[in-house]
């Protein structure tokens, strides 16, 4: 078997909620626990930080473990959905997965496969693990897919879980309100583990004391504890500046970042807070902290969160896809202050787009396009719906064709901004 078979294997046999949608997903941990069963744990071999939310739940995760990797330690990373790359969801130390490493453990592991039939996510985790346990890593830091009580990320003990936000997403599996969704999202709180909750909202506050009062577990708000301000991106260097004052001793930390969306602010927040938690356990500094933030690229790799394709003119791919995500996008966007905005867009074909589609400027051009997945929407039917939102452009067929075009209609003055889903990013950059 080579590496592509190994990769066509499991995106062609296995159901993967990425591509095909409801139809993968599995409202149970049986798989999970089997396959733990089967490699002998090893999620028990690693410590482990445990990161769930609607939005900011990836930039925090690759935050966190650029800064355990600052100091010292041996770190695993678990994200989805990669962009380009099957193993970008499994790295070390920023370092994917080796190919080999895809190739040898679908062919040693076929019975068990073909036995169970789990699914894309189910197995994509177990790999990890698996792997995380064989490279003798100090620590992991896990991604949640969806949810948190049932997503198979479930399983681990870890020293530390975050819920960074929630917002109107996945609501066919979560449920319909926000709080139903909160309820999902806390059932990675575990007995006598601190939670760190990023974002205070009303509709889910009481959500997540009760859990946590269940579990025995401390509760840190950190948009409470932490106020993070932003500075001006600076476009020439890739860096923002930020301040985080630590409440309510009134504790001051300076740093930058290379992430330069606005909603970076609240993932700061939500990382100190996280942060001051770990010091303790891994004996990591200040300067582990803002370091890591700043180093947060080059030592995790994270792409697509107010990414810079170009500066003239001015491309911008940015991964927010869902309502709460999307209206930080469009009001940055806006800010830029440019000529003319051309917005090359797709979505996959369950998106509210009732609540997303009104967000987006009417003076602005737009390409309608698909990802090259069978969940995306149909760019045609996306045209359609969004003229009856009074949103005015072309579809293609293709993101590349999209992107082409609106290249060759921009000025040096205009913006081109590219996203809606992450699968029309991940064919972008």
């Amino acid at each position: 078997m080579t590496y592509q078979q190994a990769l066509d294997f499991l995106f062609d046999r296995l159901p993967a909620y990425h591509r095909i949608g409801k139809a993968a997903y599995k409202a149970n941990l049986d798989n999970t626990i089997a396959l733990d069963n089967y490699f002998d744990h090893p999620h028990k071999k690693f410590r482990s930080v445990h990161v769930a939310g609607t939005n900011g739940k990836g930039s925090v995760s690759h935050n966190i473990a650029s800064i355990l990797q600052e100091a010292g330690y041996k770190t695993g990373l678990y994200t989805s959905p990669h962009l380009r790359d099957f193993r970008e969801r499994i790295r070390v130390n920023g370092e994917m997965i080796p190919e080999n490493e895809v190739k040898t453990f679908v062919e040693n592991h076929n019975a068990i496969i073909e036995q169970l039939q789990p699914s894309f996510f189910e197995l994509t985790m177990a790999m990890a693990f698996d792997f995380f346990a064989r490279s003798g890593i100090d620590v992991a830091v896990v991604e949640v897919g969806m949810g948190g009580r049932l997503d198979s990320t479930n399983i681990i003990s870890p020293l530390l879980s975050v819920i960074t936000n929630i917002g109107h997403d996945h609501m066919e599996f979560l449920g319909n309100t926000l709080q139903a969704v909160a309820g999902e999202k806390a059932g990675i709180i575990k007995r006598n583990t601190a939670v760190v909750i990023g974002e205070t909202q009303p509709e889910t506050e009481d959500v997540f004391r009760a859990k946590a009062a269940e579990m025995g577990a401390p509760v840190i708000f950190a948009d409470k504890s932490f106020k993070c301000t932003l500075g001006d991106f600076d476009f020439e260097k890739g860096l923002r500046q930020y301040t985080v004052v630590k409440a309510p001793c009134q504790l001051s930390f300076s740093g930058e970042t290379p992430l330069g969306g606005i909603y970076q602010q609240k993932n700061l927040q939500a990382v100190f807070a996280a942060a001051e938690i770990l010091k303790p356990l891994f004996n990591v500094s200040d300067k582990n902290v803002t370091d890591g933030i700043r180093n947060v690229i080059s030592n995790t790799h994270l792409a697509g969160r107010w990414q810079i394709l170009s500066k003239s003119p001015l491309t911008i791919c940015d991964t927010g896809h869902n309502k709460e995500g999307l209206e930080y996008v469009i009001r940055q966007l806006t800010s830029l202050g440019k000529k003319k905005m051309h917005m090359v867009i797709g979505f996959v074909n369950d998106k509210d787009l009732k609540a997303i589609l009104p967000l987006f400027p009417a003076d602005a051009v737009y390409y309608f396009t698909r990802a090259t997945i069978p969940r995306a929407l149909d760019e045609n039917i996306l045209k359609t719906r969004a003229g009856m939102a009074g949103l005015k452009g072309d579809s293609f067929p293709t993101v590349r064709e999209a992107i082409n075009a609106a290249r060759e209609n921009a000025c040096q003055d205009d913006v081109i901004y590219i996203g809606g889903s992450t699968f029309i990013v991940a064919e972008a950059v």
